[in-house]
Formats: structure tokens, C-alpha cells, sequence
């Protein structure tokens, strides 16, 4: 049964690409309508938070066709909930009069999981479950971990040189890796919640870091400094642009001045607790982000933050575009500082999961096990 329905999924999967800059917090959905003789009438994807969700994007495109027919769904249709911000896809497969729903796998947010399986079932229509299930998990792997654990997914992202140097010595940094290789970092803002550096960073590069490719619909990006004494500069470029979407996080007893200083400016300021090294714990960060609909934030460093998560085995993925350079010195900045693990079997184990050239540079994508 399901290797009947399994390339109508990969169909589904691949429209659910479609979502990959604008569907978050929500998941990337993709639906196929098919008509009571099997044929492929209309594919639907969810592109932006708030906006048609896949199956009703689908109907809208086929709905003459849709009475007897098949929708395949990477996720299960959504039931009627407070916290919706459109409509419930069952409904709609419901007036539709859809016979059949195939679904790649269920909903994991508690107040879906299963009720749209249920609805539709006691309503007469014909579900299939779990076809190419992996592959429907893995797409939405940050909303999947987001709702179980209400932290966000986090992707460190390091543009290093090839013996691991994210800056000269002195801090000089641009630029390491291609243009390319800066494009496609700059598209990983575009499809995360949030983008999150140390406040060492803010001081020695003064960045803007902000989404400009324009390939998610929502240009605003949820920007996170840790910053234990609130030494971000209110006349800095971080906060030329929307500073309202900037997020500090600080430690209990930061300058109240300050404070004072950086709220008049828009900027949202939150005390979390000392992790015992005098920096912020990034756990009560990550919880306090998560509550906020951030389902996932890309850090971008620098390296003794990376360590920071990779120590507290709170990344889940490391990418890293490694140019063909060598800087050397003691002094020049390492992709991830801190003390360092004392053995190779005490360290952070990855799964590479791609490796490919890109103008010159290699890109790694690794995932972190054991998280």
C-alpha cells in the first residue's frame, strides 16, 4: 500500500520546500489533490506563516474535482484550535468531499496529534498513515523539537578558514569564504527565527544582521545578543533597523542606566540566570526564546559562544563553509574557543550529513548526536 502512494508523497515533500522561508513557526507542509481516478489534479504548499495551509491551498486549486478524490499530506490535517491562525484543514477536506487522505505523519503538537486522524475517520473518510514517514519528520526536524521541548532547533554556522579560524589575529575577518559561500549563509537567515551572536561580536564587527535577500515574505528577524553588562552600543548598527526586533539578554545586576538606555531605543531586554561562569544560561535563553515562537535560531558565533552550545549539548547542527585558506596564530580567533574537551572521546560527535563545493570553499553540514 504504501509504495503506491510513496512518489505522490515525494511530490507532497517537495512542494513543502516551497514553505522553507516563510512557513516557520508553523511546519512545511505539501499537499497533492488527486481526483476520484487517480489523477493528479493540483499540488499545494504552506508558503508563509498565517497564510493557506497546503491541503487548503490544494482544494482551492482543484475543489470541482475534489469530490471522491485523494489528498496526500506530509502532515496531519489540522482540527479546529484557539491558537490557529486559519481556518482547519479537516473542515475543508470535509466540504470538499475528499474520500481518502494519506498522511505522511501525525501532527506532534499535543492538541493536534491524532484528533485530525480521528476527525476524519469518524466522519467516513478513508486515512492512510506513515507513508515515507522519515522523510515527512526530517523536513520539519526544528518544529518537531521545538514542540517537544519548547527550546528552539539551534544551527551553528561558522565561515572559517581551513585550519579553523573565524579571524585574523586583531579580529580581521573579511573575508574568509566566497561570495557564494556568504549568499548562501545569508539565505540560512532567511529561513530560521532567529539569529543569535555574542556580544564580542556586536563590539569587534558592529553588524546589522538582518534578513536583505528578500526570500522570506516576513523581512523582520528576531536578533539575539548575549550580553552579561549590557555593553551594546545604542548608536551602533545593530540597531539602525527595526531595533525592536532585537532581543539582549543580560545577567541579573546589569547597568539599570543601560537598561534605561537601550529599552528607549525598542530593544527588549530579559535577565536569566549565571550558568556559573559568568555568562548567561543558555537554557533559560533558548526557553525564554522558544516561548516567543522562535522554533529555531541560527547562531553566528563567535567561537566562544559556539563552544558555549556545543558544551551544553544545546546545537543541533553545525554547518560550516571552510575556505582554502590557512591563518595560523595563536592569537588569530578559532572557530569554537572555550577550554576545549580534554580527549577526543569526551568531544562533540557529529554525522556529516553533506559535503559539496561551493565556488572554491567546501560546505560541511553535520548533524550533533545524542540531542
Amino acid at each position: 500500500m504504501s509504495a503506491r502512494w510513496a512518489p505522490l508523497m515525494r511530490q507532497a515533500l517537495e512542494a513543502a520546500e516551497g514553505g522553507r522561508y516563510g512557513a516557520s513557526p508553523n511546519p512545511m507542509v505539501g499537499a497533492v489533490l488527486l481526483s476520484r481516478e487517480g489523477e493528479v489534479v493540483s499540488v499545494g504548499a504552506h508558503l508563509r506563516c498565517g497564510g493557506p495551509h497546503a491541503e487548503v491551498a490544494a482544494l482551492a486549486q482543484g475543489a470541482e474535482r475534489a469530490v471522491g478524490g485523494t489528498v496526500v499530506v506530509t502532515l496531519e490535517p489540522c482540527v479546529p484550535s484557539p491558537n490557529k491562525r486559519t481556518p482547519p484543514c479537516v473542515d475543508a477536506i470535509l466540504a470538499a468531499g475528499v474520500s481518502c487522505v494519506v498522511i505522511g505523519t501525525r501532527d506532534p503538537n499535543p492538541a493536534m496529534n491524532g484528533r485530525g486522524v480521528e476527525a476524519l475517520r469518524s466522519a467516513g473518510v478513508e486515512v492512510i498513515e506513515g507513508v515515507e514517514e522519515e522523510a515527512c519528520r526530517a523536513l520539519n526536524r526544528r518544529f518537531f523539537h521545538w514542540i517537544a521541548t519548547g527550546r528552539p532547533y539551534v544551527t551553528l554556522k561558522m565561515a572559517m578558514t581551513m585550519d579553523g579560524k573565524l579571524a585574523a589575529r586583531g579580529g580581521r575577518s573579511r573575508w574568509i569564504t566566497s561570495e557564494a559561500s556568504r549568499r548562501e549563509g545569508y539565505a540560512m537567515r532567511e529561513e530560521h527565527d532567529a539569529l543569535l551572536v555574542g556580544i564580542n561580536t556586536v563590539l569587534t564587527d558592529d553588524p546589522r544582521l538582518v534578513r536583505h535577500l528578500g526570500l522570506n515574505p516576513d523581512p523582520h528577524l528576531t536578533r539575539v545578543v548575549l550580553d552579561t553588562s549590557l555593553r551594546t552600543p545604542d548608536n551602533g548598527a545593530l540597531l539602525e533597523t527595526d531595533p525592536e526586533d532585537v532581543v539582549v539578554f543580560c545577567l541579573e545586576g546589569a547597568p539599570v542606566e543601560r537598561r534605561r538606555e537601550l529599552e528607549r531605543r525598542g530593544v527588549t531586554i530579559v535577565e536569566v540566570g549565571d550558568d556559573g561562569r559568568d555568562r548567561c544560561d543558555l537554557r533559560q535563553v533558548l526557553r525564554w526564546l522558544g516561548t516567543h515562537e522562535v522554533s529555531s535560531v541560527l547562531v553566528e558565533g563567535g567561537g566562544e559562544v559556539h563552544w558555549s552550545f556545543l558544551k551544553e549539548g544545546l546545537a543541533h547542527r553545525v554547518q560550516a563553509f571552510v575556505a582554502p585558506l590557512v591563518l595560523g596564530g595563536r592569537e588569530a580567533t578559532p572557530s569554537v574557543g572555550g577550554p576545549g574537551f580534554p580527549s577526543p572521546q569526551e568531544a562533540v560527535k557529529l554525522r556529516f550529513v553533506e559535503v559539496r563545493c561551493l565556488e572554491g570553499d567546501l560546505v560541511l553540514s553535520a548533524e550533533v548526536e545524542g540531542v
